[in-house]
């Protein structure tokens, strides 16, 4: 918990100019998905500077070289999305609760990453929202939705149940399904750890659309739950 105040306060004379920046980046006039990504990159790596944090990406050979494709991940913290953009080389964008998506500096890098705003209490705007990603999907961009929905305090490198109609952008768009595994991600900003953390985010084998034309979206949801628990079992095992 510590450690998002001690990053804020080891920046905040370049904040104002990084919010500013952001904000220049996004108009429609200008937008650029490339360089926006490209300054998303930038605030990651010196919010690893300044908060002692290294994260290290496991499996990129195991992401599409073409099209687009959804990436599901264990969700623990605050950092999560940042440490995915961190270790993701192409371009990718974020779907976030609306009610976390406001406020000083995370709207803006919603809006720098092209993001999505999805009510977990608004069934009808979320599936707005699910197929506007459909569409952008099919086009080629690339997303991180959290099955969970949120996290939870104190799960660690847990997982809890996931919600079925997360999954049914992939279904629509007959495109790769992407398991990330997070290993420590809560130890960034959801723990009062304050020495230097090391995260890992491991990208699994994509699951193409013809391993699961076939089931519903309840099936794929426990497929990808499984495979991720999987990875996270092993993790255990490992750092025992």
């Amino acid at each position: 918990m510590w450690r998002m105040p001690y990053v804020i306060i080891r920046n905040i004379l370049v904040l104002p100019g990084i919010i500013k920046k952001m904000q220049y980046l996004v108009k429609p006039e200008i937008y650029n998905e490339e360089k926006c990504y490209k300054y998303a990159h930038y605030i990651v790596d010196l919010m690893h500077r300044t908060g002692h944090i290294k994260t290290k990406g496991y499996g990129m050979e195991n992401l599409p070289k073409e099209g687009g494709y959804m990436m599901y991940p264990n969700h623990q913290g605050k950092y999560d999305a940042y440490g995915i953009v961190g270790v993701h080389e192409k371009p990718c964008s974020v779907v976030m609760d609306e009610a976390k998506s406001r406020g000083p500096f995370i709207t803006e890098v919603i809006d720098l990453l092209h993001g999505k705003r999805m009510s977990l209490k608004d069934t009808r705007q979320a599936m707005t929202v699910i197929l506007e990603m459909s569409r952008e999907v099919a086009e080629g961009r690339r997303y991180i939705l959290f099955p969970e929905g949120g996290y939870v305090e104190g799960r660690k490198n847990g997982q809890g149940e996931y919600k079925p109609g997360c999954f049914k952008v992939s279904l629509k768009t007959k495109t790769p399904i992407v398991p990330v595994v997070l290993w420590d991600s809560y130890k960034v900003y959801n723990s009062w750890e304050f020495r230097p953390v090391k995260t890992e985010v491991h990208f699994l084998k994509p699951i193409p659309y013809e391993e699961f034309k076939d089931m519903n979206t309840q099936e794929i949801a426990a497929m990808v739950h499984k495979r991720i628990q999987d990875k996270l079992d092993a993790l255990a095992e490992k750092y025992a």
